[in-house]
């Protein structure tokens, strides 16, 4: 096994570990996620830390291996602290707000955009025109912030949008007399 690029991930106090072959499960105060890894990576417990290792210096290996390990680090970090992505509407009318746990977006259609909080997700609405996203698995949290943003994504001649926070949108000139 090499060890070659070996950073291990520390477990912090109040998070459970439990590898099986395939299958990674991390538990802590946010709740309980899972991921599924290649049998060709091990992952061990070593005195408090997750240590990835990789069988050959192969390509493949290589790739699988720093994908593991993001993705298990990614896994304590998220039920430790969790993940936060901000959103920001900018344009004439465009608001956001909370019904329930779901949100409701006014994006100038003549209908509002209704988005469904999934099982580990939760939105916040600071002001009608930011949006943040909190969960604890970070693809989840990204991928619900992507779909939000894919309702009015900016465009270019006058920036009016659903953005992420500090997103920088080109701008064209358009039409010239």
């Amino acid at each position: 096994m090499s060890r070659i690029g070996r950073k291990p991930i520390p477990v912090p106090d109040g998070v459970t570990v439990s590898i099986d072959p395939g299958v990674v499960r991390v538990n802590g105060p946010r709740g309980e996620l899972s991921e599924a890894i290649s049998r060709a990576i091990t992952v061990t417990q070593e005195d408090g830390q997750l240590v990835v290792t990789r069988p050959t210096e192969r390509g493949e290996h290589r790739a699988l291996h720093g994908l593991t390990r993001s993705l298990v680090a990614n896994m304590v970090e998220g039920v430790t602290a969790g993940f936060t992505r901000v959103l920001e509407l900018q344009g004439v009318g465009y608001r956001a707000q909370l019904r329930g746990a779901d949100l409701e977006l006014a994006l100038g259609y003549s209908h509002p955009v209704q988005v469904k909080a999934p099982e580990g997700i939760e939105f916040e609405v600071p002001q009608p025109t930011r949006i943040v996203v909190k969960g604890s698995s970070k693809q989840q949290v990204g991928q619900i912030a992507a779909n939000i943003r894919e309702q009015r994504p900016p465009e270019p001649y006058k920036g009016k949008g659903i953005r992420y926070e500090g997103e920088y949108v080109a701008r064209k000139v358009g039409k010239r007399a």
